[in-house]
């Protein structure tokens, strides 16, 4: 099959693990179509993360309202499932309720992310694909937010997407990291799909494939007057802006200004401050220095403490592929079956029972001070509630925000964050909490369960 042309599209359903389907047509044969309760968490932070900010909820809501099985889906399907289980699936429309942490939320292990109300075998269906969505971009959001708190004054630019483990992460990186603080991406189809802020400059081939470096400046000044940021290290980094202090002359006459350089290779702070010392002399006091390659957040921390004169940076590999800590121990687990509570009582990876609510606690100076997940009707409780409402019956009940919207909300949030969570040291533990209803519950279904176990 070529994999440009895949019939099934994006968001097929299909884009899921064989079991999903397998237990859906047990479910069915055996009558278990009651309510379910799934919802998502993760058990733990990965090493040096503080916090995680959610994001990808705007995907999946997008993903359970267009869920449909094609006729070519079907078919395939038919080839491998019984006529009753494909006539099930054809009328398949997600009919459930949604509740999640608004996109950008920080949050912290043990707290539901999203919860999944729906019949049972609907909920288990859509397993994969929500985990899929949420986990990716969570993952880079969070990885972004410690650039925006490592540098909150700079321009950041995701610069990821051809190292990127494939074309939508590439596209939802460049969602994410605009989420969480960075000011833009290079990815075009970001700021199509998405409205993300577009920044890009050139490639060291278009200076090679000039003759004189000087001459290529020049053509790419005529061609892009109005946004002119051109790379200079390609050959001697000093030299280059040498260069440019007198195109500068001669492009004022025209009312061009050489917005900004980029940097890309080398000691980025001797090259920043060479350079800024070259362009001051010679009068462009307004041309920014951005700087590219290789950067993290430790190595975006050091430029910065070096009191490196760089305005902006690309921030690529790193960002999308979150090097550091590539994956969440994030999991997706039944919690209500039926109205009855349901526990996972695995060695290392056993859940707390029922439907769920977070409560966040402020100080005095309204920084987070600790949170407590409860039951979703233990009343009254202290804290703001975090969980939203975001489907009833498979019908979307809030209307979308704007991305730039979620963006200065979740910037908003970090002001709110403890001192020492702030820092890429880590930090101690935030105190989550785990309500005396939640902890009585399980203990009475473990009680239960042993019972059973000895009967």
């Amino acid at each position: 099959m070529n994999p440009y042309s895949n019939p099934y599209g994006q968001f097929s359903p299909l884009l899921t693990d064989l079991y999903q389907l397998t237990m859906l047509q047990s479910y069915i044969e055996h009558g278990m179509e009651d309510t379910a309760v799934f919802e998502m968490f993760v058990r733990k932070l990965p090493e040096g993360r503080n916090f995680l900010v959610v994001a990808g909820l705007e995907q999946v809501l997008d993903y359970l309202e267009y869920l449909r099985f094609s006729e070519d889906e079907l078919t395939w399907l038919a080839s491998r499932f019984p006529p009753h289980v494909i006539e099930y699936l054809k009328e398949f429309r997600f009919a459930g309720d949604v509740h999640a942490l608004p996109e950008g939320t920080v949050f912290f292990p043990d707290e539901p992310i999203i919860r999944v109300t729906a019949p049972l075998p609907q909920a288990q269906l859509v397993e994969s694909r929500i985990i899929n969505l949420i986990h990716f971009e969570t993952l880079i959001a969070s990885k972004a937010a410690r650039s925006v708190l490592v540098a909150p004054d700079k321009t950041l630019v995701d610069f990821g997407m051809r190292r990127a483990h494939g074309a939508e992460a590439g596209l939802l990186a460049a969602r994410a990291s605009y989420l969480a603080g960075f000011s833009g991406t290079a990815t075009v189809l970001a700021d199509a799909v998405y409205g993300v802020p577009l920044y890009g400059t050139m490639a060291h081939s278009y200076i090679q494939a000039h003759d004189d470096e000087l001459e290529a400046f020049k053509h790419f000044v005529q061609s892009h007057p109005d946004n002119t940021v051109l790379l200079i290290d390609t050959y001697d980094t000093e030299k280059a802006a040498a260069k440019l202090t007198g195109l500068a002359d001669k492009l004022a006459r025209k009312r061009i200004q050489i917005n900004g350089v980029r940097l890309d290779s080398g000691d980025l702070a001797e090259h920043a401050r060479n350079v800024r010392r070259i362009l001051d002399q010679g009068g462009l006091h307004e041309t920014t220095i951005f700087a590219s390659g290789n950067i993290d957040e430790y190595r975006l921390h050091a430029l910065i403490q070096s009191g490196a004169p760089i305005d902006g940076f690309g921030i690529g590999t790193a960002l999308d592929i979150s090097s550091d800590a590539p994956a969440l121990d994030c999991a997706y687990k039944l919690q209500e079956y039926a109205d009855k509570p349901r526990r996972k009582h695995s060695e290392g990876k056993a859940t707390w029972p029922g439907r769920k609510q977070v409560f966040r606690c402020y100080n005095d100076s309204n920084c987070f001070a600790g949170d407590v997940v409860a039951l979703e009707d233990e009343q009254p409780h202290t804290g703001e509630p975090l969980l939203k409402q975001y489907m009833q019956s498979g019908e979307r009940i809030q209307n979308n925000l704007p991305l730039n919207e979620i963006r200065r909300k979740t910037v908003s949030n970090y002001s709110q964050l403890p001192h020492a969570m702030k820092l890429l040291d880590t930090a101690p533990a935030y105190p989550v909490r785990i309500s005396g209803k939640i902890k009585q519950l399980a203990e009475q279904l473990d009680a239960r369960y042993a019972a059973k176990q000895q009967s």
